[in-house]
């Protein structure tokens, strides 16, 4: 189906741009923390492959200001994980604004199968 000068674009296909759209922008970001933790890193004498500190939440945002390079690494790699998860959330938003509750249903099972992953991850220590 072509558009005309004066139509508007289905409503799937822009559904379809937004999702790339926001796939690209968050690779862009996770790509950039994982470099910029590289570099600090290199600057810093350390191997990248030396390994590093364990996960702690609660410290990121405080390291990331003290540019600790762990920090921008730990940062880069959530920000990968949540790739996914955040476009099975906007998908499940676009097929809400187009009525389409069969797939909504889809996508949040499919959350629900990720937070019953996570759960159990957490609880298993």
């Amino acid at each position: 189906m072509t558009r005309g000068p004066g139509r508007a674009a289905e409503p799937g296909r822009e559904f379809d741009r937004i999702i790339g759209r926001l796939l690209i922008t968050v690779t862009y970001v996770a790509v950039g923390l994982l470099s910029v933790g590289v570099v600090l890193m290199l600057a810093a004498g350390i191997s990248p492959l030396a390994g590093g500190p364990p996960l702690d939440p609660g410290r990121i945002l405080a390291d990331v200001g003290s540019l600790a390079p762990e920090a921008f690494l730990w940062l880069g790699i959530l920000t990968v994980i949540v790739t996914p998860i955040s476009r099975v959330i906007v998908a499940a938003i676009g097929f809400a604004r187009l009525g389409d509750r069969w797939m909504v249903a889809v996508a949040l099972g499919i959350l629900a199968v990720i937070a019953l992953g996570i759960a159990s991850a957490l609880a298993a220590g």
